[in-house]
């Protein structure tokens, strides 16, 4: 599995002066911190820093206040890493990554976007799939098995309704 960054502060062109811009770029800074860490260690490293990631906004409720270092440190990787969290150099992969998930996706989505090869052998990507609360095993299963059966459709595009719930994260991971 590939770990993709998609910036919300580019894909949305937040300004400096948003209301929002703040905690948008506290999650930017955690994807050129993903980006060195990818070039550094490899995908699992990726994938390890993003699960803290999500972790640490959605059950800690700590986005604005993270320490990349300590983090970091938490996972066995160098703290030294953090200072890619300021290194603007790293926009142009994030950037570069995000537009192959957009190019398969689309522009007016959000995310996730879950890409894959259908039954056809064609990559295809889809924004989704947008869930508030954790399913059973089983469940999660049958929404996979739904998913990549709508993929062998060509000329299935979109599945939608409003959400009416807050997301409940459930028990924090141990990570």
């Amino acid at each position: 599995m590939v770990w993709q960054p998609i910036s919300l502060m580019f894909k949305n062109e937040v300004a400096e002066d948003a209301e929002h811009y703040g905690a948008v770029y506290k999650t930017h800074q955690m994807l050129r911190i993903m980006e060195a860490i990818r070039a550094e260690l490899g995908e699992q490293a990726v994938e390890r820093w993003y699960y803290l990631c999500g972790t640490t906004i959605h059950h800690d409720g700590n986005r604005d206040t993270a320490d990349f270092a300590s983090m970091l440190g938490h996972l066995g990787f160098d703290p030294a890493l953090a200072a890619a969290a300021d290194d603007d150099a790293l926009d142009t992969e994030i950037r570069t990554r995000m537009d192959v998930g957009l190019e398969l996706a689309g522009n007016d989505i959000g995310t996730p976007i879950i890409a894959l090869d259908n039954v056809h052998g064609e990559r295809q990507g889809y924004f989704g799939p947008v869930i508030t609360r954790v399913p059973t095993t089983e469940l999660s299963l049958k929404m996979w098995d739904a998913l990549t059966t709508m993929m062998e459709v060509r000329g299935f595009w979109e599945l939608k309704r409003t959400r009416t719930e807050r997301p409940e994260f459930g028990e924090r991971p141990d990570i």
